[in-house]
């Protein structure tokens, strides 16, 4: 319970500041609605998490994200959580943040070529990211998460633009070096991650059998890259340059890691990203 404490004390900090977690709402045309039209949002407070089977189920849900091993252990195949990836439990604008991301689903995603429901790319995370299993549509823990992505979603209109949605891309204004990339992962990284990035105590696992898969969205250097940049190393995030952070990010995913046997069915309809691994 100490660690659903810590995060809806953070939930509740940001919350009343407005200042890390801010949506910028767009026509559906595309006519940017700046000025007094512009709406600030910030995950809702703790309080407001009601006192009911809902607010059982949106607990759950955030239990999930951020112990997936133990919640959730049956559908993962690795040793990650979904917080590993979207830090703090889903409420970190620098790192593909849940806040506001169910109003934009139902959505069109190229990679699959058809309209994906938010527990559709739910499942596409533990598939893809955790290595594991779909969840049954039918099942409590998929509803718990989306449960929670919904309650943290309060207040933003279905369709709107999330001006922090996923990371914040950068580019590289070199060829990749992966060696420069293994000497900054040593001196910055493998504290936590491990010498061989194999994971620690402190750290999840980078690459190995453990870690994510060849299809998953961080599997792509660009993606990996762009986290790197705006959170690593933990609570220093920004103090690397682009540049070192594209070769730690090539350097992490030259590392062997699991395949996934449907990476032949991908972009069916094109629109293969450029770094796509496979």
């Amino acid at each position: 319970m100490w660690l659903l404490s810590a995060i809806l004390a953070m939930a509740m900090l940001v919350s009343c500041s407005g200042e890390s977690a801010r949506v910028k709402i767009e026509e559906p045309g595309g006519a940017d609605q700046t000025g007094s039209a512009a709406i600030e949002f910030a995950p809702p407070s703790p309080e407001t998490i009601p006192g009911s089977q809902l607010g059982e189920r949106i607990r759950l849900g955030y239990q999930i994200v951020v112990n997936t091993q133990e919640y959730a252990r049956f559908y993962v195949g690795n040793r990650l959580n979904c917080t590993n990836c979207h830090l703090d439990g889903g409420l970190n604008p620098n790192a593909a943040s849940f806040v506001g991301l169910a109003a934009v689903y139902p959505e069109y995603r190229a990679s699959n070529a058809r309209v994906n429901t938010l527990a559709d790319r739910v499942n596409e995370c533990f598939e893809r990211s955790l290595n594991g299993r779909a969840l049954p549509p039918d099942s409590s823990k998929l509803q718990a998460i989306v449960a929670y992505i919904t309650w943290l979603s309060r207040g933003v209109p279905q369709g709107a633009t999330l001006s922090w949605r996923g990371l914040q891309r950068i580019d590289s204004r070199r060829p990749l070096d992966p060696a420069n990339g293994k000497n900054v992962f040593a001196n910055k990284c493998a504290f936590c991650h491990g010498s061989d990035g194999l994971g620690t105590m402190a750290g999840p696992p980078v690459g190995g059998p453990q870690s994510y898969t060849i299809a998953a969205g961080m599997a792509r250097v660009s993606v990996a890259a762009a986290f790197i940049k705006s959170n690593m190393p933990r609570a220093r995030g920004w103090s690397l340059s682009d540049d070192d952070a594209y070769d730690v990010a090539a350097y992490i995913n030259a590392q062997p890691r699991p395949d996934f046997p449907g990476k032949a069915n991908d972009w069916p309809k094109g629109g293969k990203p450029a770094d796509a691994p496979y």
